[in-house]
């Protein structure tokens, strides 16, 4: 299955929601997707969704911290929203860690929280 997922802009701010449980392939095809985007649309925000994924194994997660700190590296800040308890736990145990990263609940609030840092 070579699915991509899909990357909306609004206003200077990405917005991607992760609706199902990503292979390998699918995660490397959204990596090159999503920094792309970013240099197409000089995008200054990042919302990354994660509310439907209950569980990520360690490839998926590695792919994902790195796509954080590649969107950091372009100069844009990241909100991931809806982290579930299992996904939290794989990342810490990997020894990913999101230090720069904001999260909220939800893809309301973590627009709101990207909008306000982008404000500042």
């Amino acid at each position: 299955m070579n699915t991509r997922i899909p990357i909306l802009k609004l206003n200077n701010v990405l917005i991607v929601s992760i609706q199902w449980e990503l292979d390998d392939q699918t995660a490397i095809q959204f990596q090159e997707d999503l920094l792309n985007k970013m240099h197409e649309t000089a995008a200054l925000g990042v919302v990354i969704d994660l509310t439907p994924i209950d569980f990520i194994d360690s490839f998926i997660a590695k792919v994902l911290g790195d796509v954080i700190n590649m969107t950091g590296l372009m100069g844009a800040k990241v909100v991931i929203t809806g982290i579930q308890p299992a996904v939290a736990i794989t990342l810490i145990e990997l020894g990913i860690h999101l230090n720069n990263v904001m999260t909220a609940l939800d893809l309301e609030n973590g627009l709101d929280k990207l909008n306000k840092e982008l404000e500042a």
